[in-house]
């Protein structure tokens, strides 16, 4: 079993029922469910751990539990993958890289199992996630699901509907390794990227980022997408803005993955409380 250490945190695989159980308290801590059935249970650890699934504790100094990932095994296309169901980190160690750490740790044990592929889900609208898929890790996506989960009683996600970019992240990619490079960054090196339209136009409104109106219908080889920074704020205190912005990216990501576009990056800009996604156009 290897460790992923730094002078404060260990990350390492779970296998007993008491970290099973740690882990079963640590998602109501972190999404606050109200709801049990949104929980992943104890039995579920220990038949998946068993078969091929990957769970992982990250913990400190003091052997607190402070994160964990875990994914399942599955198919697609015939072909043996990973599915991330979970990546959940406590609030006091959020800012720390902790996220990408365990994702890293992820992709180790995948690779030792001879897998190329991991998917999973996340909200669009969390722009900090989307800065960790696409611009940290390297993820791209073409499907949009609506309402994937269902209703839900986080206090993270309650109140919208629970609409998800599926996500795939080819570990082995070349692509993947450059972006998982100290520093690696969107590069703007051409006019065609620097200069792609931009599909909604975003306004300030008493204080509030609303998207006014979207665009369906360029047809450049780029096309960003912007959305707002701190969507789950804006879910608390503006319900009807962000049921707009839900309802608005969904026909945006949806109309332009029917015409083959696909999400390779996103930029975050945390200055002015907001990022942008780069559709780019294949075949």
């Amino acid at each position: 079993m290897d460790r992923l250490k730094d002078e404060q945190i260990c990350i390492r695989d779970l296998h007993t029922i008491d970290e099973f159980r740690r882990v079963v308290a640590l998602q109501h801590d972190i999404w606050g469910f109200t709801d049990a059935a949104d929980t992943v249970t104890m039995p579920v650890f220990v038949i998946t751990t068993r078969r091929g699934g990957i769970l992982l504790g990250a913990f400190d100094a003091h052997q607190r539990m402070v994160g964990f990932t875990f994914s399942l095994p599955g198919l697609k296309h015939g072909r043996s993958m990973q599915w991330s169901h979970m990546l959940g980190v406590v609030a006091s160690h959020r800012a720390s890289g902790l996220g990408q750490r365990l994702k890293l740790a992820q992709r180790a044990r995948a690779l030792d199992a001879g897998l190329d592929l991991i998917e999973w889900t996340f909200d669009p609208l969390q722009a900090a996630n989307a800065h960790l898929n696409f611009a940290k890790l390297g993820v791209i996506s073409d499907e949009y699901a609506r309402d994937f989960y269902g209703e839900s009683t986080s206090a993270l996600h309650r109140g919208t509907p629970t609409d998800r970019l599926v996500v795939q992240w080819r570990i082995r990619e070349p692509h993947v390794a450059r972006r998982l490079e100290p520093r690696a960054e969107l590069l703007l090196r051409t006019a065609e990227i620097a200069d792609a339209p931009v599909a909604n136009d975003v306004v300030e409104a008493a204080g509030q980022l609303r998207c006014a109106s979207v665009r369906v219908d360029y047809d450049t080889p780029r096309v960003w997408l912007e959305i707002p920074a701190g969507f789950t704020e804006i879910q608390q205190r503006a319900p009807d803005c962000a049921g707009e912005w839900r309802f608005r990216t969904r026909e945006l990501f949806e109309a332009y993955f029917e015409r083959r576009y696909r999400v390779v990056d996103f930029v975050l800009d945390k200055a002015h409380g907001r990022g942008r996604y780069l559709l780019a156009k294949s075949g």
